[in-house]
């Protein structure tokens, strides 16, 4: 798969839990050179929230499928994350956080572009805003900003991001 043509975008259904739990591990950003983590990690509360009981009131995401082998090859998902459950990117009550990761062999491939426009282009009908937090060297960072999303804060070497989904994107 060289082209992101290749690729269909489905709903994220609660039938692929097992596979956005590992995209939800694939989602953090370990700096080149630097040991991954242990896989349990997404196990742990800060990290579990952006998927645990998937599928709840608010939750929107879609995978990449690829068109060639039928296997999935990203996905990305947002979720209202508030009170004593709000995640790093947290901004407000009304406004999800975006988790997003490409299985690493078909990065830089479009993929992530392509499932990030699709998502975009559904949340607009059901917020006024997404948000991230984002590794200031984390390649992604570029792909959010080509998308329209803007620094708001800044926290050590991250930083929170938003999208805002004006009437013009409606």
């Amino acid at each position: 798969m060289n082209d992101p043509s290749s690729i269909t975008i489905r709903p994220l259904a609660l039938a692929d839990e097992p596979f956005l739990w590992e995209m939800l591990y694939l989602a953090l950003y370990v700096p080149e050179g630097a040991d991954p983590f242990p896989r349990d990690i997404v196990r742990s509360p800060e990290i579990s929230r952006y998927a645990r009981g998937w599928e709840r009131a608010g939750d929107l995401g879609f995978v990449a499928v690829s068109d060639e082998t039928r296997s999935p090859a990203g996905a990305t998902w947002i979720r209202l994350l508030k009170g004593a459950n709000k995640g790093y990117g947290y901004v407000d009550e009304t406004t999800p956080e975006l988790t997003i990761a490409v299985a690493p062999a078909l990065r830089g491939r479009g993929v992530g572009t392509k499932l990030l426009a699709h998502l975009m282009a559904e949340a607009k009908n059901r917020y006024q805003a997404v948000s991230l937090s984002v590794s200031a060297d984390n390649p992604a960072l570029r792909l959010y900003q080509r998308s329209g999303f803007e620094v708001i804060a800044t926290s050590g070497k991250s930083f929170t991001m938003v999208k805002r989904l004006t009437t013009g994107d409606r």
